[in-house]
């Protein structure tokens, strides 16, 4: 499914980037970490990115675009009451951690985000010399 999903849009994929964690981030890249549910879609404008985040406020996420990758950290602010005994839970209580590798066709400043009930829209706007022209003939 990467595969093909690669091969019809390859400028911005969903394969995820790992390297050495620098000795600052050491201890938040050994954390757990889920791939939240996200759809991608296309315009001849920008991109659009709507991802599922249970849970998150916007005080815990991070969004992050750098060269080639858009990074997306976001931590649940529900911690358990005093005093509480869980019998059952259905998802593990950790972070949510998306990466989404690009060939520098977004224009970082134009960037739109909101966070709305646990779903986070983001607007990646391409830059100006990805968009198609319409070129005029004589």
């Amino acid at each position: 499914m990467t595969h093909l999903f690669n091969q019809i849009v390859p400028r911005l994929s969903r394969a995820i980037r790992r390297e050495e964690p620098a000795s600052t981030d050491e201890a938040r890249r050994s954390e757990f970490t889920l791939k939240p549910a996200y759809d991608l879609q296309e315009t001849a404008e920008a991109w659009g990115l709507v991802v599922q985040l249970p849970g998150v406020a916007k005080d815990g996420l991070e969004l992050t675009v750098e060269e080639g990758l858009v990074r997306l950290v976001g931590r649940r602010a529900w911690r358990k009451p005093e005093g509480w005994t869980q019998l059952y839970r259905e998802s593990v209580d950790a972070a949510f951690e998306l990466e989404l590798t690009h060939d520098n066709s977004i224009d970082p400043d134009k960037i739109v985000a909101e966070l709305k009930d646990g779903v986070l829209r983001v607007s990646l706007p391409k830059t100006e010399a990805v968009k198609p022209r319409k070129i005029a003939v004589s």
